[in-house]
């Protein structure tokens, strides 16, 4: 049975995977929620640039946007230089940089899910808070952002299956560094230039799967469970 007893290096891969993809979730989803909803809601000069912009991860080759964050945030990059001076943070070859190309792999995927559950909500419906003396914030804590919610559960939850699964960006940013930024992805890369690495790679791929399925099979049971409650207990 040992096909089923992971290695240290196996085990420390997943809970890295997990931590990289969780942090990535933490910080972009905010601002995909910001983004889709000045999207949805805004029409401005160079409207059709910033979507274009905010989608353009998803039309680059990953490898590319991984040169863009390694020039930008690098030891020697204008940003990652300022950063590394004045507040002692370091993206590249680093944990924190894994969490960051995941993001922003992860971030187009999460605004256009939310973006569409934003413009779904009728804009009286906030008016209607607003007539009544509900300010700006409080309508779109209290009206806008719970009906938009499933929406942004979606979006969550193919952010976070993007972050578990990138490869390219992170690769290209940050190495394959064992115990530092060795995701699962990278992982099974290292096992597929092994010899006799396939079983270590069949069984990275399992974990990676049955990962994934329990993270949609439990953001499924919570939508139903919010569209019950929305919908007055009727899933």
């Amino acid at each position: 049975m040992d096909f089923f007893n992971l290695q240290p290096a196996e085990w420390q891969a997943l809970l890295l995977t997990l931590k990289v993809a969780s942090a990535a979730l933490a910080v972009a989803l905010p601002l995909a929620v910001l983004m889709a909803f000045v999207l949805a809601r805004y029409r401005f000069t160079g409207h059709g640039a910033v979507n274009a912009l905010v989608h353009l991860p998803l039309v680059l080759p990953p490898v590319v946007t991984g040169y863009v964050l390694l020039l930008t945030f690098g030891r020697k990059g204008p940003v990652g230089s300022f950063l590394d001076s004045v507040f002692g943070v370091t993206f590249a070859f680093n944990w924190t940089g894994a969490a960051l190309a995941a993001g922003v792999m992860a971030f187009p995927l999460m605004v256009r899910p939310i973006r569409l559950s934003f413009e779904a909500v009728d804009p009286k419906l906030e008016e209607a808070a607003k007539s009544l003396g509900a300010h700006r914030l409080t309508a779109f804590l209290t009206v806008t952002l719970p009906l938009a919610l499933p929406g942004i559960l979606g979006g969550a939850i193919l952010g976070f299956a993007k972050a578990m699964g990138e490869f390219g960006a992170t690769i290209t940013f940050v190495s394959n560094i064992p115990g530092e930024t060795r995701t699962l992805s990278l992982a099974l890369y290292t096992a597929t230039q092994t010899p006799g690495g396939d079983l270590a790679a069949f069984r990275l791929t399992l974990i990676a799967a049955f990962v994934a399925f329990a993270a949609l099979i439990a953001s499924e049971a919570l939508a139903r469970r919010l569209r019950a409650r929305m919908g007055g207990g009727h899933a």
